[in-house]
C-alpha cells in the first residue's frame, strides 16, 4: 500500500471515531452544534473514502488512454467532496435558523461528558490535520491537501461548538445554534475555495506563478533561445510544460537538441518534478524577414520610400520599426491611414512579426538639376594629391539646394573596400573645405 493510501486510511478511521463521538454526544445533549459537527464528519468520511480510492487510482502510471497519467482523479474527488460539504452545511444552517427563530425548540443539556467529548474531538482533529498536511506537502497531493484543510475547519468548528456549549451552560441557549451557524458558514467558505482551486486544475487554467517562473528561466538562457510558445497544465501536484523555441536557422541538429536540453534543465530548476516537452523550430532568417517586410510596405500606395528598417527580436517574436516617406502635401489623417495599411500589409505578409511601428516623413520635392560649367582644376588637384591620378569623371550639377559634385575615382584593384571608402571620404572632405557652397559631393570608386 502506498504512503498516500495509508494516510487516507488513517483519515477514514479517524472520521468514523469522530462521527460516533459527536453524534452520540449531540443526540444525548440535544446540541445542534455537535450534531452539525457529526454530519460534517460524515461528509469527511465520504471524502476520505473517495480520497482513499482516488489516490490509489491517481498514482497509476500513464498509459495509452491517459498519456498525462491519472492525477486528475484526485481533483474530481476533491470537487465532489466540496459539493457535498456545501449541501450539508446549507441544511445545518437552515435548522439552526429555525431554532433561533423559535420555529423549533430543543433543550440542550450540557454535562461534563459533553465537554470531555469535545476535548477528545479537538485532540483527534489536531492529529489528523497535521498528518494530512505533512503528507500533502510530501507528495504534492491535491486530495490530501483538501482533507487537511477540511480537518482544520473541523477543528475551528469544534472550538466554536465548545464555546456554544459554554454559553448554554451559562444560561444563553442560543449559543449552540449560533455555533452551528458558524460551522455551516465555515464549511461553505472552505467548500467554495476547494471548488475554485480544483475547477481551475480540471479546466487546465494556467498557473500564473508557474508560468512566470518557467518563462523567466527560459529568458535567462539568453537571446539564442527565442520563446515561441509556453503552455502549462497541472494535475496531482505535477506540472506539464509544452514549450516551442526558435533557434538560428543555420544551427545543426545537435545544437538544437542541446538548446532543448538547456530549456528542459531550466524549467526543471524553476519547477521541480515537471514533465517538459520542447519543440525546436528554426528562427526566421532576418535578411529574408527584412526583404518580406520591405516588399509588403512598398506594395502600399502611395509609399514612395522606406528607410531605417529595424528588426528587434523579443520574447513575443520579431518587432519591426521603419520610416515611411509619403508625399508632403498629404494630410496627416491620410498619412495615418496609409501607415495603418502598411502595418496591416506587413502583419499579413509576415505573420511572425509581433508588432510594427512606423514613423512618417514627407518626401522631398524633386529638384530639376542642370549641368553647369565650373573650374575643375581645384577638384582635380585634390584627387591627384590623394590618389596619384586625375578623376575618371567629373560633373557639376546645379540644384535648388546648391551645386552637387559627381566624381569618379580610379583606385588599384588590390585596394580593399575599407581603404577605397577612406580615400573617397578624404576627397569629399577636401572638396567641401575649398568649396563651402557645395550642397553635396557624390564620390564613386572603381578599380
Amino acid at each position: 500500500m502506498s504512503p498516500q493510501r495509508r494516510t487516507a486510511l488513517v483519515s477514514v478511521a479517524a472520521a468514523c471515531v469522530l462521527i460516533a463521538v459527536k453524534l452520540a454526544s449531540g443526540l444525548a445533549s440535544g446540541s445542534l452544534g455537535l450534531v452539525a459537527e457529526a454530519v460534517h464528519s460524515g461528509t469527511d468520511l465520504v471524502a476520505a473514502l473517495l480520497t482513499f480510492f482516488a489516490v490509489g487510482y491517481a498514482v497509476k502510471p500513464a498509459d495509452s488512454s491517459h498519456p498525462y497519467g491519472h492525477g486528475k482523479a484526485e481533483h474530481l474527488t476533491a470537487l465532489a467532496e466540496a459539493g457535498t460539504l456545501a449541501l450539508v452545511s446549507v441544511g445545518v444552517a437552515a435548522l439552526a435558523a429555525a431554532r433561533l427563530a423559535g420555529w423549533a425548540h430543543v433543550d440542550v443539556t450540557v454535562a461534563w461528558w459533553a465537554f470531555a467529548a469535545v476535548a477528545l474531538v479537538v485532540v483527534i482533529d489536531i492529529g489528523r490535520t497535521l498528518t494530512s498536511l505533512r503528507a500533502a506537502r510530501a507528495y504534492s497531493s491535491a486530495a490530501l491537501l483538501s482533507n487537511a484543510l477540511h480537518f482544520g475547519s473541523d477543528l475551528a468548528g469544534t472550538l466554536a461548538v465548545f464555546a456554544g456549549l459554554v454559553a448554554v451552560r451559562l444560561g444563553w441557549h442560543d449559543g449552540d445554534s449560533l455555533a452551528a451557524l458558524f460551522v455551516a458558514a465555515l464549511v461553505l467558505v472552505a467548500a467554495a475555495r476547494l471548488m475554485r482551486r480544483n475547477v481551475d486544475v480540471l479546466m487546465d487554467r494556467a498557473p500564473a506563478e508557474a508560468v512566470d517562473a518557467a518563462r523567466g528561466a527560459i529568458e535567462a538562457l539568453g537571446p539564442a533561445v527565442a520563446l515561441r510558445r509556453l503552455r502549462l497544465r497541472q494535475a496531482a501536484g505535477s506540472t506539464f510544460a509544452d514549450v516551442v523555441i526558435g533557434v538560428p536557422t543555420g544551427a545543426a541538429v545537435g545544437q538544437g537538441h542541446a538548446v532543448a536540453d538547456r530549456v528542459e534543465d531550466a524549467i526543471h530548476t524553476a519547477l521541480p518534478g515537471s514533465d517538459v516537452v520542447v519543440h525546436v523550430e528554426p528562427a526566421p532568417d532576418e535578411t529574408d524577414l527584412r526583404d518580406r517586410v520591405r516588399g509588403a510596405a512598398m506594395g502600399v500606395i502611395p509609399v514612395s520610400e522606406i528607410h531605417n528598417l529595424v528588426v528587434i527580436g523579443t520574447a513575443r517574436g520579431p518587432e519591426v520599426s521603419l520610416h515611411l516617406k509619403l508625399p508632403g502635401d498629404l494630410s496627416l489623417h491620410g498619412a495615418h491611414e496609409v501607415a495603418e495599411e502598411v502595418e496591416r500589409a506587413i502583419s499579413t505578409a509576415v505573420p511572425e512579426v509581433a508588432s510594427v511601428q512606423t514613423h512618417l516623413e514627407p518626401l522631398a520635392k524633386e529638384s530639376a538639376g542642370q549641368e553647369v560649367d565650373e573650374d575643375p582644376g581645384a577638384v582635380e588637384r585634390i584627387v591627384a594629391d590623394l590618389t596619384g591620378g586625375l578623376p575618371r569623371a567629373l560633373r557639376f550639377l546645379h540644384t535648388d539646394e546648391g551645386i552637387v559634385v559627381f566624381l569618379t575615382l580610379g583606385l588599384p584593384e588590390v585596394a580593399s573596400l575599407a581603404d577605397a571608402h577612406a580615400r573617397a571620404s578624404k576627397v569629399e572632405e577636401r572638396i567641401r573645405a575649398i568649396l563651402p557652397d557645395v550642397a553635396d559631393v557624390i564620390v564613386h570608386t572603381e578599380p
